[in-house]
């Protein structure tokens, strides 16, 4: 996987407010809420409105420049891509910490469903849930 080392790609409007987003996004180091990188926001003084940083990172989302992640509650969360290869994340549901994975057998079977359907596979998502070794020792230790 490549590694982006840099901010990620800001789009075409390069503006201070969305710089700053990105910012928070990079130093999360986990999959948030619009809500939660708002108050991170906030936390440090930007003044980011909370309707600058939906549009924000819709136009991040669309640019791929974000991971997104659909809650089953309809949440929708983001986080900075840590790499430009195509992934999947396992994502711990007490703390949220989050790693990314290559898909594996998930890329075959996509594709040969998408075909025996007689579809052109065009994309697919697949995350794993899952409690992280750290949380598990948390709660054996309660």
């Amino acid at each position: 996987m490549s590694t982006r080392n840099s901010v990620p790609k800001l789009g075409a409007r390069n503006t201070r407010q969305r710089t700053a987003i990105v910012n928070v996004l990079r130093e999360i180091d986990r999959f948030a809420s619009t809500k939660k990188i708002h108050q991170e926001l906030e936390q440090r003084g930007e003044n980011v409105g909370l309707t600058t940083v939906y549009r924000t990172l819709q136009s991040l989302a669309e640019i791929k420049a974000v991971d997104v992640l659909h809650m089953a509650n309809g949440e929708t969360l983001y986080r900075h891509c840590m790499t430009d290869d195509h992934h999947h994340h396992l994502v711990c549901g007490v703390c949220g910490r989050t790693e990314e994975i290559k898909g594996g057998p998930v890329e075959q079977w996509a594709r040969e469903t998408a075909q025996a359907y007689g579809y052109t596979l065009t994309g697919h998502d697949a995350e794993i849930f899952g409690t992280c070794p750290s949380c598990q020792a948390q709660a054996q230790a309660n």
